[in-house]
């Protein structure tokens, strides 16, 4: 498959979201052994904060993770094959822009020695340099989400869309950086955004949230 028909699904599924609930926390089914709990850039559990992101966000109050910590999907037992947080890194890939729409992968790499899955919605808030987030929290859409099976090294990606302020009018903020929770999880990560300004006011600030699929989204 080529770059461009990559780009073409991504921009599609992306497109495609339409409104539903979001929370910061992220939502899937899990396991039951656990509580509930480019120019790409990078987050993990054991990044320090000279590289920008920690897998425990500092400065992250509590307003910014208080809808987040129960997830809201049923969970499946699905044998503790759950990807946990601290198994985790996180990264945003490159825009792909159409129709008005800006298009980002949210992307969880396994770092871990074993397989693990993620399925439904990572939780996502833009935050300031203080932590406060900005914005309402996503809305997700309606498709349907699927269990993704990541062996050591593999990715999945989430997309998260918005329309282009410019073209919106909606009020802007821009974010320090991008937290995001794996589905089911209570433990965050915390991404430097680089992409400017997003929508965090008025009618067209919704930012919409479509489930994990295989791969990076390039």
């Amino acid at each position: 498959m080529t770059n461009r028909s990559l780009g073409v699904r991504r921009a599609a599924l992306l497109a495609g979201s339409v409104a539903t609930l979001g929370l910061l926390a992220g939502c899937g089914s899990g396991d039951d052994t656990a509580a509930p709990a480019t120019g790409a850039t990078t987050a993990s559990a054991s990044v320090s904060p000279t590289e920008g992101a920690s897998s425990v966000p500092s400065g992250v109050p509590t307003d910014a993770v208080s809808n987040s910590l129960t997830p809201s999907a049923p969970r499946s037992p699905a044998g503790g094959t759950r990807c946990h947080t601290s198994e985790l890194s996180a990264s945003v890939g490159r825009n792909n822009p159409g129709a008005g729409q800006e298009n980002f992968p949210v992307v969880l790499t396994n770092e871990s020695n074993r397989t693990c899955t993620l399925h439904g919605y990572p939780g996502t808030a833009f935050v300031d340099a203080s932590g406060k987030q900005l914005g309402p929290d996503p809305k997700r859409s309606t498709a349907e989400p699927e269990t993704v099976r990541l062996a050591p090294g593999q990715s999945a990606w989430a997309g998260l869309s918005f329309a282009n302020p410019e073209v919106s009018g909606a009020g802007t903020a821009t974010p320090a950086a991008l937290v995001v929770t794996p589905p089911d999880e209570e433990d965050p990560l915390k991404v430097a955004w680089k992409s400017g300004e997003v929508p965090v006011s008025g009618n067209e600030s919704s930012v919409r949230l479509i489930p994990f699929s295989p791969g990076t989204g390039a």
